[in-house]
């Protein structure tokens, strides 16, 4: 039997976002996507790539580990 799953992302980023005092504004900008897309990431509704999630992280001062679960 196949199923059709939808991946959803645990993740820290809001906290740890609110945490260096950055909007979601600031961080979006500073990593090269939109507001609604880190929305997206902070609500578990998208998955980001292995390259937003290192730029992300870069961007935080904290290791990708620390953001996402898998």
């Amino acid at each position: 039997m196949i199923t059709n799953m939808l991946h959803t992302a645990n993740n820290s980023l809001k906290e740890v976002r609110l945490s260096a005092n950055l909007t979601q504004e600031d961080l979006a900008e500073s990593v090269g996507v939109s507001r609604q897309t880190i929305i997206s990431i902070e609500k578990g509704k998208y998955v980001p790539s292995v390259s937003l999630a290192i730029r992300i992280a870069r961007r935080l001062k904290v290791k990708v580990e620390d953001l996402f679960e898998v």
